[in-house]
C-alpha cells in the first residue's frame, strides 16, 4: 500500500516544483527526487495525460490548470513566506476578538501566534486549526460545516447559522489559489468557495492571506471580490505593480 501513496505523492510534488519553477529539466527533476530518468519520464507522460502537466523536449512545464494538490504538499510549498504571513495576520487580532480562520495551509500558518490572546473566538472549517487550537483552553472553536472534505482537511457544505449567527465577527483571514484584480480572491473546488464565500459575508473585515505565487492566478471560482477585500498580506516576492494598482483601488497591502 505504502508504494502507491508515494507514487501519488511524487507526482503532486512534481507539479508544485513545475508550478514553482515554471519549467524544469528530466535531469533536475530526476536528482530532486532522487528517482531515475526512466521513473521522472514515466510520471510526466502520466501526468501529461491528465492534463496536469505539458511535455517539453527533455523535461516538462507548468499548464494553465490549477490542480489542487494534497494538504500535506500545499502546506510545504513556501512554508517560509507562509509563517511570516501568518506571524503579521495575528499581530492584526486584540484580546476578546471573534474571527475566522479559513482551512487554506496560509490561513492555518496564524494558528500557533494566537497563544497569547485572551477571550478569543475562532470560527474555522479547519480541522488542523482546530487541532492545533486545542493547547489553548482560553480559545473557544466553532466549527461551522456539514460535510468533511479530505483534501483540504476542512469541513465544508451549508454554514449552520445556530452557532455563529449572533457573534459579532471582527475579522477574517482567508487563503486562495489564486488572485487578480478583476476575479479578486479565487479558489478551485465549488464547496470550499461556498464556505468561505458565507464566511466572508460575516466578516466586518476579510483579509486576504496570499504568498506571491498566488498574484496573477485565476481558479475556478470568486469567493472575494475586490471591492470586499480590506487588507491582503503577501511576501516580498509578489509582482510590485500588481501591488500597487490594487493599492490604488483602496486596498491595504502588507508585505512581509
Amino acid at each position: 500500500m505504502g508504494k502507491p501513496h508515494r507514487l501519488t505523492e511524487r507526482r503532486q510534488a512534481i507539479i508544485a516544483a513545475l508550478q514553482e519553477a515554471g519549467q524544469l529539466s528530466v535531469a533536475e527533476l530526476s536528482k530532486r527526487f532522487d528517482v531515475t530518468d526512466v521513473t521522472i519520464r514515466a510520471d510526466l507522460q502520466a501526468l501529461s495525460e491528465q492534463g496536469l502537466v505539458q511535455r517539453v523536449r527533455g523535461g516538462a512545464m507548468a499548464t494553465a490548470a490549477l490542480p489542487e494538490l494534497s494538504y500535506d504538499v500545499r502546506q510545504q510549498l513556501n512554508a517560509a513566506q507562509k509563517s511570516r504571513i501568518g506571524r503579521m495576520a495575528a499581530s492584526l487580532i486584540h484580546n476578546g476578538d471573534a474571527i475566522v480562520i479559513d482551512a487554506s495551509t496560509t490561513a492555518q500558518a496564524i494558528a500557533p501566534h494566537l497563544g497569547r490572546l485572551a477571550e478569543l473566538t475562532v470560527i474555522t472549517n479547519s480541522l488542523k486549526v482546530a487541532m492545533a487550537l486545542l493547547a489553548y483552553p482560553q480559545i473557544n472553536v466553532l466549527m461551522p460545516g456539514v460535510c468533511l472534505r479530505r483534501e483540504s482537511i476542512s469541513l465544508v457544505g451549508s454554514i449552520d447559522d445556530s452557532g455563529i449567527a449572533d457573534i459579532h465577527i471582527r475579522i477574517g483571514f482567508f487563503g486562495a489559489r489564486g488572485f487578480t484584480l478583476a476575479e479578486g480572491l479565487t479558489d478551485v473546488n465549488l464547496d470550499e468557495v461556498r464556505t468561505k464565500r458565507a464566511l466572508v459575508e460575516r466578516c466586518k473585515q476579510v483579509v486576504g492571506v496570499i504568498d506571491a505565487r498566488k498574484w496573477g492566478q485565476v481558479a475556478t471560482a470568486t469567493f472575494a471580490p475586490l471591492d470586499e477585500i480590506d487588507i491582503l498580506i503577501t511576501d516580498s516576492d509578489a509582482p510590485h505593480d500588481m501591488v500597487e494598482d490594487v493599492r490604488d483601488r483602496g486596498v491595504e497591502v502588507i508585505v512581509v
